[in-house]
């Protein structure tokens, strides 16, 4: 469930980067760094679209997989752990560009883009966690199975 809760406050981020970026928020409010700045630059669009708009589809997978492994059905699914840390890893190895870009080359930071990094390593941090235990979890269970 922290993977839930981590996932809609980044999709609530990347919403709103996003509606600005395609010009239905006017202003963008940034008490620090220079979020217009970032979110101006050619760098803001990746393949076409709004990077913010790869940053809302990446949280809305990551929200979808981490809810689909609450239900009892799913509950201890290797699978979702693996899509859910590989989906986290890409989204941090992303990110990380984006900030070596913000930093190194556009020479602006965006306060929103660094706290959707944060919260993109919680994220794998914690599903990498998840994954560790479905995977004790799944031999535990055929340890017994082999008795």
């Amino acid at each position: 469930m922290t993977i839930a809760v981590l996932s809609l406050i980044g999709i609530l981020i990347a919403l709103y980067l996003t509606l600005y970026k395609i010009g239905v928020v006017g202003d963008l409010s940034c008490t620090l760094g220079s979020c217009e700045t970032v979110n101006t630059s050619k760098w803001a669009t990746f393949l076409g679209l709004p990077v913010a708009a790869w940053g809302l589809g990446a949280y809305l997978a990551l929200f979808t997989l981490s809810l689909i492994g609450t239900s009892d059905r799913h509950a201890g699914s290797q699978t979702i752990s693996l899509l859910l840390v590989a989906i986290a890893a890409w989204s941090v190895i992303f990110s990380a560009w984006l900030t070596y870009l913000e930093l190194f080359v556009i020479h602006a930071i965006c306060i929103w883009c660094v706290t959707s990094a944060v919260l993109l390593v919680m994220i794998l941090v914690v599903a990498i966690v998840d994954l560790r235990k479905t995977k004790g979890a799944g031999n535990a269970l055929g340890a017994l199975d082999q008795r």
